[in-house]
This record gives structure tokens, C-alpha cells and sequence, in this order.
């Protein structure tokens, strides 16, 4: 009889499902197979290659390319363990393998159906030995046949490599294979899990709808995968449609099935229909679980619904569900986030004195709450008892903790903080100690992040180009330019170059300080270290020489910007024009204003003013003499 026209009865995870290969084919359109399973196969994926040549059979049957299957078949009946490298030897030496292609590949692992896992090496060695590349219906068939012998755990792992490497309609190949070897419906659940493991949602809930339209039912547990998957996605519509196929194809929902469901309609955030959803869930005989509860706890909690949130973890204690550490957690946070802090230290009292141990994420969300709430003490309090109970705080912790001391502007608090969880043993993360110069460095309090830096060196942290120049442009503000300057040897001395940034405070500062020539020097540094001055540093030093009355300094780096650097800035020109025109020397200006031209300056409005009160007081000047 053919196989196209009888039933096969197959074990299908829960219960035996009578499948009809008839039906199939015709849903999939796939075309009547021979069920003989030593026939050629027809290979789709190359050009037909005729092997049948009458004079092949002058050669030897061990070079006869038509006997290629039948050696390949009678080596691997061969119990000796290097019978894949013999047979490697024997094929490439007789010049067989350019006449292995995808139908000899089939027709072997067929005959192999009795002996699965002789025929999954031999796949695995034309595949990794032979670097011959199978074709999905090479796949198809060894899936079958290791779904067949239950071999579920190998089954699946060359399913998800299917599903990765061809682009193919993998549902239809196997179909298509279905009538060529034995099988299990099991192997379409598979798939459907196969797509969901390489994140493949659309083709695992495509695979879902051609497996029901083909009249073979999923199982509850791959239907549930595939609600998961659909849920991260926020494809609640299609869970919606996924669900009414299961009351409609009669597979019968789990209490995972609907703490899957009631986790989508938090998301959508629709109550009337959570409750609604939660009463057909009773009539259907399923009492919610803890995993209930904390989602619907959670989602209220979510959204400030304290109130709603506290009358289901009373409705828990009613119903004899104990709630759990994410339920506490969930509670916590809540009341956290609506500033209600005392409350939420009640509730972490009572979840003690139930037995439950907090873990990190519930004392982080605590000590959290208390430093939004100004309540620094009481942080430290709970910071003390967290590693009291041996648990162990991590970068989140410190960094709440140091951001509450600096929102309560004791900035003190926090290095000292930082200093005790030092003498705790614990390792202070890199971050907080960036974060702490950081913000010492903001407040102008350098000495303090230099006393810092050099305390936690044990920790082996060492201050980057960033931190540097934030220290050194710190100890500038605070008009502090000979730390600034030991800073940059530091720099130097560890193989750290100053950036421009760092260049210009410090020219900043020793200018401001009347030190324009030290400023001078350390211009010429920047420049040996091919670090280009900008416009600031150039405004900087003439604007520090004119302070000084050292116009020939101030003219002289004025023409260097501009011819070395083509700087020309004319804030600066300016500033040199108002010192000499403060000098009401006349003649002076007129050369200098010559010489500047020559370079590429160009008076502007300023320059006219400052040229005119020039000459006005030179002429007051000259009126008094007389």
C-alpha cells in the first residue's frame, strides 16, 4: 500500500495523533512520493547529474560510480572506529567523491534509518570531514529519523542549524520528507521551538499556523513558548489569536498559559480586562499562583496603584499563597518610587520576620529609597546591616549612596563613605571614584580629589587624561597654578599627554597670576608635544603680556599665531592697539598697525575707536606740554 494513502499512528508528546500524510501533501502541496526508500531522490538544489553511464561498468565496483552508495553503506557497517577515516581515504582516492552529491547523501542516511546515530556521523562527517555543504532536505530527513528514535535532545540541534543556515520554507521541507522515512508530528513542535531558541518569532508563529492548518496539534508547552516569545515582542494581538487556536483546535490551556496571558494584558494595561481574563481563569478551574499574583502585583505597582497592589498581598495571605522575595521587592520599589519610604521599611521588617533573606536588588531598591528621601542615616544604617547579613554591595549601591551625600551637599560624607567600605574589604568600583573627583573638582575643592586619589591608590586606580585635566583646571580656578603645574608633571612622568584642554588652564591661570612668561614656556612645551595652540591660549598669553606693559611680547607672539598657526584673532590685535593707544604713542602705534597689515590684520570698528583716543590724548598730551 502506498504510505500517501494509509494513517500514521505517532506519539506525539502528551497523546496519539492520527495523521493523514494525504491531507498534508495537499495543504502543502507537496507532490506524490514513492515510500521505497532505496530509491534515487531527486536533488532540486543542482543540476541533474547522470551517473547511469553502461560504461561504468567496466571499472571496478570500488571505482564504479553507481556502487558509490552501496560502499559508502557496506564502510559504515564497519565496527572499526576509524571506518569514516578509511572511507574518506577510499572515496577520495578512487575519485568518488565528485559523485557524492545531495541524492546519494539521502539515499544513504535513509538506509541508515534503522541505526540513527550511524546515520547522524555520517552526516556530521560529509558536513565537517568532506566540507560537502547538505541541502534542507538532507536535514529534513536526519531530523526525522532522530525525532523517529527519540532522539530529541540531537534532533533539535540540527533543527536550530537548519533554521540558521537556510533561508529556505523549512515547514514545507519537512512536509516534503514526511513520506520518505518515518516520523513523528513531534518534529513541527520542534521547529516551532527552533525558531523561538534563534529568536525567530514571526517564522515560529508562521510554523504555528501551517502546523494547525495541516490539522496536527501543538503541544501546550511549545504553544506557551511561543506566547512568550511573542509577548517580549509585544505582539499581544497575536497571543490573542495564538489562544483562540488552541480553545479552537482543543488543546487545553496550563496555569503557565495563563500567567503568559495575564503578563500581556498588564502590559497593555487594560485592569477591566485583567479582571474579566482572571474570572474565566477561575471557571476554568485554575486558581492563581504566586507567579500570578507577582505579575498583577508588579504591574500595579508599576503604576503607582499602591492601594491595589497592597489588597492583592492581603488577598495572598487569604488565599494561603506565601508571598515570595519579588513580591516584597515589587512592594518596596513601589512604595519607594511614591516617596513613602517608612512604609516600605515596614514591609521589609515584616518580609524579616517571615524568614524570607533579602537579596541585593531588594536592598539596593531600599537604600535607593531612602537616599531620594533625604534619609542618608538611615542608608548607612541598612548599608551596615546589608553586610552584616554577609550580602555585599555593589556598584549601584555605592553610587546611590555617594549621589544622596552630594544631593545633601556632603560630599565629605561620601569620601568617608567610600574610606569605610575600604576598611569592610570591598572593592569600590573605578566609577565611583571618578564620579567622587568629578564632582570635588566641580565644587572647587581639588585638594580634597587630590587627598582622594592618592588615598584609594592601593585600589589601584589611576586617574586618566580626563580626571587629570579635571583636577588641574580645578587647582586653576582656585588660582592654584604651581599644583596645577606639578599635576602636569605627574601626567608626563606616567606617560600621559596633556591635551589642549589641560594646556589652556593652566596658560589660563599663570597669565592671571601676572606669570606670563612661565606661560610662555609651557606654550612652548604644548607645541614640542604637537599639541597646536587654539585661540583661547592665544588671547590668554597676549592679554597676560599686555596686563604686564610687555608690548614687544605681546607684538611678537601676536605675529607668530598668525604666521605659524594662521591665528588671527582680532581680540587680540585689539587689546595690543588699546596698550599703545594708552600710551599715546603715536608714532609706536602707526608702525605697529603697518607691521600688522603686512601679516594679514585688518583694523575693524574697535581698532578705529581705540586709534582715535589714541590720538586724542596724545594730543592733550602734547596741549599740556605746551
Amino acid at each position: 500500500m502506498n504510505i500517501t494513502q494509509k494513517s500514521i499512528k505517532s506519539t506525539c508528546s502528551n497523546c496519539k495523533l492520527v495523521i493523514n500524510i494525504k491531507i498534508l501533501q495537499s495543504t502543502l502541496n507537496f507532490s506524490s512520493l514513492s515510500s521505497n526508500c532505496l530509491q534515487t531522490l531527486t536533488d532540486y538544489s543542482e543540476s541533474p547529474r547522470p551517473i547511469s553511464n553502461p560504461l561504468h561498468n567496466f571499472l571496478p565496483k570500488t571505482q564504479n560510480p553507481q556502487n558509490t552508495v552501496t560502499l559508502i553503506c557496506s564502510a559504515l557497517k564497519n565496527t572499526n572506529s576509524d571506518h569514516f577515516a578509511l572511507l574518506q581515504k577510499n572515496i577520495k582516492d578512487t575519485g568518488l567523491i565528485s559523485y557524492l552529491s545531495n541524492n546519494e547523501i539521502s539515499r544513504v542516511i535513509l538506509r541508515c534509518q534503522s541505526d540513527p546515530l550511524t546515520a547522524l556521523s555520517f552526516f556530521n562527517w560529509v558536513k565537517t570531514d568532506l566540507g560537502i555543504n547538505p541541502n534542507p532536505k538532507n536535514y529534513c530527513i536526519v531530523i526525522h529519523i532522530l525525532t523517529w528514535s527519540k532522539n530529541f535532545k540531537k534532533a533539535m540541534q540540527i533543527m536550530s542549524e537548519l533554521v540558521n543556515l537556510h533561508s529556505v520554507d523549512v515547514f514545507e521541507s519537512l512536509g516534503s520528507s514526511c513520506s520518505l522515512c518515518n516520523w513523528d508530528p513531534v518534529v513541527f513542535d520542534m521547529l516551532i521551538k527552533a525558531f523561538l531558541k534563534v529568536n525567530m518569532v514571526k517564522d515560529g508563529y508562521r510554523a504555528f499556523r501551517k502546523t494547525v492548518k495541516c490539522g496536527i496539534n501543538p503541544s501546550v508547552i511549545t504553544i506557551n513558548c511561543l506566547l512568550t516569545g511573542l509577548s517580549k515582542l509585544n505582539y499581544s494581538k497575536k497571543c490573542w489569536e495564538v489562544y483562540a487556536e488552541m480553545e479552537r483546535i482543543g488543546v487545553h490551556p496550563n496555569s503557565c498559559t495563563f500567567n503568559i496571558l495575564t503578563h500581556v494584558l498588564c502590559k497593555d494595561e487594560d485592569v477591566n480586562k485583567v479582571n474579566d481574563f482572571m474570572e474565566k481563569m477561575e471557571e476554568e478551574g485554575f486558581q492563581p499562583d504566586i507567579v500570578t499574583y507577582n505579575t498583577l502585583v508588579s504591574s500595579y505597582c508599576r503604576k503607582g496603584r499602591m492601594k491595589d497592589a497592597v489588597y492583592l498581598y492581603q488577598i495572598m495571605y487569604i488565599r494561603g499563597v506565601s508571598p515570595d522575595l519579588f513580591t516584597y521587592t515589587s512592594l518596596i520599589n513601589g512604595f519607594c518610587k511614591k516617596g513613602n519610604v517608612r512604609d516600605a521599611h515596614q514591609l521589609f521588617v515584616r518580609m524579616a520576620d517571615s524568614g524570607l533573606k533579602p537579596d541585593l536588588i531588594l536592598y539596593n531598591t531600599l537604600i535607593s529609597g531612602y537616599c531620594k528621601g533625604g534619609m542618608m542615616q538611615d542608608a548607612r544604617f541598612l548599608l551596615h546591616d546589608m553586610i552584616g547579613e554577609g550580602v555585599y554591595p555593589d556598584k549601584f549601591t555605592c553610587s546611590v549612596l555617594v549621589r544622596g551625600h552630594q544631593k545633601q551637599d556632603n560630599l565629605v560624607s561620601a569620601v568617608n563613605l567610600v574610606t569605610e567600605l575600604q576598611r569592610f574589604g570591598l572593592v569600590v568600583s573605578r566609577d565611583i571614584y571618578r564620579y567622587l573627583i568629578d564632582a570635588l573638582c566641580m565644587e572647587n575643592r581639588p585638594f580634597a580629589a587630590k587627598a582622594l586619589i592618592d588615598r584609594v591608590s592601593s585600589d589601584r586606580y589611576e586617574p586618566d587624561n580626563n580626571h587629570y585635566r579635571e583636577l588641574i583646571e580645578s587647582f586653576c580656578r582656585c588660582d592654584c597654578p604651581d599644583e596645577a603645574l606639578c599635576l602636569k608633571a605627574e601626567m608626563v612622568s606616567k606617560d600621559l599627554k596633556p591635551d589642549i584642554g589641560t594646556y589652556r588652564a593652566i596658560i589660563k591661570c599663570l597669565c592671571k597670576s601676572g606669570r606670563s612668561m612661565d606661560a610662555n614656556s609651557l606654550m612652548k612645551e604644548m607645541i614640542g608635544y604637537d599639541v597646536p595652540p587654539d585661540i583661547e591660549v592665544c588671547r590668554a598669553l597676549i592679554n597676560g603680556h599686555c596686563q604686564e606693559d610687555n608690548f614687544c611680547e605681546a607684538e611678537s607672539l601676536l605675529s607668530f599665531f598668525a604666521q605659524e598657526f594662521e591665528i588671527f584673532d582680532t581680540v587680540c590685535y585689539n587689546a595690543i592697539v588699546r596698550l599703545l593707544s594708552a600710551e599715546a604713542d603715536i608714532a609706536k602705534l602707526m608702525k605697529f598697525q603697518d607691521k600688522m597689515r603686512n601679516v594679514g590684520f585688518a583694523p575693524n570698528q574697535l581698532t578705529c575707536k581705540y586709534i582715535i583716543d589714541g590720538l586724542q590724548k596724545a594730543a592733550r598730551v602734547h596741549k599740556i606740554n605746551i
